[in-house]
């Protein structure tokens, strides 16, 4: 279980840094965790592309870069300055974030495949590991089962950080006693912020 999984991870880190995202390390893979794209770049492949060079449009992507990197600076300097005050002893907590990367949550409830689980005490906001699920979103069909096993798989989290989320799930969620924190911010600050409003709610 995730849970068995962290306590072993956990067990095995000492003072090291556990690596905890890889699901298949390979020297040769393509893609994105979880997504391996390896056979759409083949040798053959690559040999018969034909190069493409539009001088606009990387300048464009370049300044959009540059925008989301002076973004991201602005947010970590935020964290740098959080002062999250929390009692002697306070309980670390687990998290759950829809991102899309970028150390952002910025996915939709019912887009994710996954959620990435952080572990906060209030001064490190460290991550655990991944939780594959299926899509919320189906057309209707099938929701309500993959509700429950959405919320099998982060039930030892506090809360689940999304960009968006629809009241149906917001409210099954909350009954599962799992808070849910709309938001488009830096993972850390949006997570070490919730902890403090948890602490106190707990302690009061």
């Amino acid at each position: 279980t995730p849970k068995e999984l962290k306590a072993v991870q956990d067990s095995c880190a000492g003072n090291m840094k556990m690596m905890r995202h890889c699901r298949q390390c390979r020297a040769d893979a393509v893609g994105l965790l979880g997504e391996d794209r390896s056979q759409e770049f083949t040798k053959d492949k690559f040999m018969a592309m034909a190069p493409e060079y539009d001088l606009a449009q990387r300048q464009e992507v370049h300044a959009g870069i540059e925008k989301f990197r002076e973004e991201l600076k602005a947010a970590k300097q935020a964290v740098e300055t959080l002062h999250v005050t929390s009692p002697q002893n306070a309980p670390k907590i687990l998290v759950a974030v829809a991102t899309k990367g970028g150390g952002l949550v910025n996915q939709h409830f019912g887009h994710a495949k996954e959620f990435q689980v952080y572990e906060v005490d209030g001064k490190e906001v460290r991550f655990i590991g991944h939780r594959k699920i299926d899509h919320y979103c189906q057309g209707g069909y099938g929701e309500t089962a993959t509700l429950e096993n959405i919320i099998a798989a982060i039930a030892d989290c506090k809360a689940v950080f999304v960009a968006k989320i629809g009241d149906c799930p917001k409210e099954k969620l909350h009954a599962a006693g799992i808070q849910t924190v709309e938001t488009y911010d830096m993972i850390d600050k949006a997570a070490l912020e919730y902890y403090q409003q948890y602490v106190q709610e707990t302690v009061s």
